[in-house]
């Protein structure tokens, strides 16, 4: 029997990830140290407190039963409280909050839940891929919005797609403090595509993960500070990062009563919600002391550091990203033309050092490759003495672009 074609498999490119995923695991296998900078996946236990917090809910039986798709009141209402002290919005956590089992997830089942086929979405390019990917899952059409040289075109760019979109877009995906990219904005930013947004009906999803991450004294801002943006904006979060919850898979949306109920009607049908206790020490992480979240925040400034003057030590200057967990870095000369995929390949060959590719995240990204900080300052150290070896190596025997002699 031939293999079928799915329809919406086959629309997804293939999984670029995986190649050094496969590569980096193969390496391993034969006994080599490969330090590993790729998956954004925190390295650091999740906070005492909260694992607690687990243990003590997971002792009632009563909480291994069926828990509610849409979150269960008090975690909603512990959101709504962040909202509140964080941003100053106030949130109703009946209507306009929804937990999820990660952002991701909440992402890609409101994209099946508002999502018509032949829908245009607009996405910035390069990206998490679960902001173009769980739309064109979902049956739609991508338009990108590059943003790998900068923001200052973002708007006139964005004018640029809705002018020439047919049929109209239906929504437009931020994500700001930015994976992979580390770029941030102010609230003057979303301003002008509120105000587009609103004049041409199109929905706003903002999904902020990194908003705790962040390194110039400069809290990153909510679209939902805007009030004209309450109407057409979802915002997801997500435990993951701020609180080394990767693993516990527990995030949540706000904003449009709209969108929420949309979202959290799609998953009555589709789940029962993340497993009680998971939920329950959430809400011990979002209203308990957050000093853990002051500590997680210094220790990557200080690993951002680290690899950063590690670069460019090795003669490879990158800039510092003022937030997120990530150094977007651009391939180095004389490497640049070979693109990202064969030279994160190449990397791992020759200095050990496992990164993601940046055409993982859209082909603007095919210059750079990204950076997790999610080994501890000493491993960075090493990958940045392996790599300025490595580059030095190539630049005494003149490499040619595309290749490294060992």
């Amino acid at each position: 029997m031939s293999q079928p074609e799915f329809h919406r498999i086959k629309r997804l490119p293939p999984y670029v990830f995986a190649e050094v995923n496969a590569m980096k695991a193969k390496a391993r296998a034969a006994g080599e140290d490969i330090i590993d900078m790729g998956m954004g996946n925190p390295d650091q236990p999740t906070p005492p407190h909260i694992v607690a917090k687990l243990v003590e809910a997971v002792q009632n039986p009563r909480t291994h039963r069926y828990s509610q798709s849409r979150g269960i009141p008090g975690l909603r209402r512990a959101i709504s409280a962040y909202y509140k002290r964080r941003f100053d919005v106030d949130i109703d956590p009946e209507t306009e909050a929804c937990v999820t089992i990660g952002s991701k997830e909440g992402l890609a089942n409101l994209a099946q839940a508002i999502t018509s086929p032949g829908d245009v979405i607009l996405v910035p390019n390069p990206s998490y891929p679960i902001h173009p990917f769980g739309f064109m899952l979902a049956g739609a059409a991508l338009r990108h919005i590059p943003v790998s040289d900068g923001l200052d075109g973002f708007v006139p760019a964005l004018e640029r797609a809705i002018k020439h979109s047919v049929p109209k877009p239906s929504a437009l995906i931020v994500s700001f403090p930015a994976n992979p990219t580390g770029q941030t904005v102010t609230l003057d930013f979303y301003r002008p595509i509120v105000d587009l947004c609103l004049k041409h009906g199109i929905y706003i999803l903002s999904d902020i993960a990194y908003a705790e991450i962040y390194f110039d004294g400069n809290p990153p801002p909510s679209v939902l500070q805007i009030p004209e943006a309450r109407e057409i904006t979802v915002e997801f979060n997500s435990l993951s990062k701020t609180y080394n919850m990767p693993g516990w898979r527990v995030g949540f949306g706000v904003g449009s009563k709209t969108l929420i109920g949309a979202l959290a009607k799609f998953k009555s049908y589709v789940d029962y919600g993340a497993f009680t206790p998971i939920q329950v020490a959430a809400t011990a992480a979002l209203n308990g002391p957050q000093d853990c979240v002051l500590e997680i925040r210094e220790m990557y400034r200080q690993r951002r550091d680290v690899l950063v003057e590690g670069l460019a030590q090795a003669g490879w200057k990158v800039p510092a990203p003022n937030a997120s967990m990530f150094v977007w870095a651009r391939i180095p000369e004389p490497f640049a033309e070979m693109g990202s995929l064969d030279f994160a390949k190449l990397l791992m060959q020759e200095a050990k050092v496992a990164v993601s590719p940046g055409i993982g995240f859209g082909e603007y990204g095919d210059s750079h490759v990204r950076f997790g900080l999610v080994e501890n300052t000493q491993r960075i150290r090493q990958a940045c003495r392996s790599i300025k070896t490595f580059l030095d190596r190539a630049r005494k025997q003149n490499a040619p672009m595309g290749a490294a002699t060992p």
